[in-house]
C-alpha cells in the first residue's frame, strides 16, 4: 500500500465541461459556490459601471464583468472586474491590465494570496482587493515584477496609468447607497 497522496489535476478541456462555477489555477479546480452575496455582487457592479463609463472615451479598452480568464491550459479564472486593452476573441486568453476582486470570507486566501502571486506573475499591471466589511480597497500596481502597495482607499480618488488610457477612479462611489456592508 502506498503512502503517496493522489491529487488529479486537470485543463482548460476539463473546466469548460463542468457544471457549476469554478475556477481552475494550475490544475486544481475550485468551488465558486454559492454565488456571492448581495453585498459582494453590488459593490462589483458599481466597480464594473465606473470603470465602463471611465472607458467611453478609450476605443481599445473594456471593463469586463465576471468573465472566465484563460491564463493558462491550466489556469482558467474568473475575476470579479477586469480591464482589458485588446479587442477579445471568443475566449479571453491575454492578461488584463487590471483586476478588482471583492474579498469575501470563503475567498479571502485564494483572492490575498495565491491570485496576487498569479497575477504579478501574469505581469498585470494593477491588483485591487476590495474589502465590503471595512469600505476599503487596497491598490498594488506592479514595479519591476513586484506588487507594490499604491495604498488603502475609502473616499479617494486614483488614477490607473495604462498604455492606452488612464482611469480616474473614485474609490467612493463603490460604497454609496447606504447599504450595510457585509462581506
Amino acid at each position: 500500500m502506498s503512502n503517496l497522496a493522489y491529487v488529479e489535476l486537470y485543463d482548460k478541456n476539463d473546466y469548460y465541461q463542468w457544471e457549476g462555477d469554478w475556477e481552475l489555477i494550475h490544475g486544481s479546480a475550485y468551488a465558486m459556490s454559492p454565488s456571492p452575496m448581495f453585498n459582494h455582487q453590488f459593490i462589483n457592479l458599481k466597480i464594473s459601471r465606473q470603470l465602463d463609463e471611465k472607458l467611453d472615451n478609450c476605443p481599445e479598452c473594456y471593463a469586463i464583468f465576471e468573465t472566465d480568464l484563460e491564463l493558462s491550459d491550466d489556469t482558467v479564472l474568473r475575476p470579479d472586474c477586469m480591464v482589458i486593452c485588446y479587442e477579445p476573441q471568443e475566449r479571453l486568453n491575454k492578461a488584463p491590465e487590471i483586476v478588482f476582486e471583492v474579498i469575501s470570507k470563503g475567498t479571502a486566501k485564494r483572492d490575498e494570496h495565491l491570485k496576487f502571486e498569479l497575477y504579478q506573475s501574469e505581469g498585470i499591471k494593477y491588483y485591487i482587493l476590495v474589502y465590503p466589511m471595512g469600505n476599503k480597497a487596497k491598490v498594488y500596481k506592479l514595479k519591476e515584477d513586484k506588487y507594490v502597495k499604491v495604498g488603502d482607499f475609502t473616499d479617494e480618488h486614483y488614477t490607473f496609468e495604462l498604455e492606452k488610457c488612464s482611469i480616474d477612479f473614485d474609490f467612493s462611489f463603490i460604497w454609496r447607497k447606504g447599504v450595510t456592508h457585509q462581506g
